[in-house]
């Protein structure tokens, strides 16, 4: 996964993580035009939002996307975002959805999420191990354990 790093004036980084959301009762309401104005949606906010979509699929009764962030920014607002724009507008603009979830709650509570990454546990272990025994001197290195 060769990609640029995102740079800030005091940071660097490459922060990834998949999200994935369902439906209220997962219905499968994400059909046709509904499909499209939803990914015609998220798009729009992450790019609004400055968020790439490295990849991501809309399903009928759910999406899930694998995007990167800035460090600024925490996943949990970022699916506020996703879920509430995305709820507010569908049902705005599509009076099938609106009747179907009364109470306004096109999704489902929570969401789930996994981070991505660069390196690997052994990596870290590794590399821990290798500063750990570098000086025999117990005071350059403190053991957190």
């Amino acid at each position: 996964m060769s990609r640029d790093l995102r740079k800030g004036s005091h940071t660097v980084s490459s922060l990834t993580c998949d999200v994935v959301w369902v439906t209220k009762y997962r219905f499968k309401v994400l059909k046709g035009d509904v499909q499209k104005r939803c990914r015609e949606l998220l798009i729009q906010i992450c790019e609004a939002e400055g968020i790439d979509i490295l990849k991501g699929v809309v399903s009928s009764d759910h999406v899930h996307m694998h995007i990167e962030y800035a460090p600024k920014q925490n996943v949990s607002s970022i699916l506020k975002s996703f879920k509430g724009r995305t709820s507010r507008k569908l049902q705005m603009e599509f009076p099938e959805i609106k009747a179907r979830y009364w109470g306004q709650h096109f999704w489902a509570s929570g969401y789930g999420v996994w981070s991505r990454g660069n390196i690997t546990d052994k990596m870290v272990n590794e590399y821990l191990e290798h500063h750990r025994k570098k000086d025999g001197d117990d005071d350059s290195n403190f053991i957190l354990e």
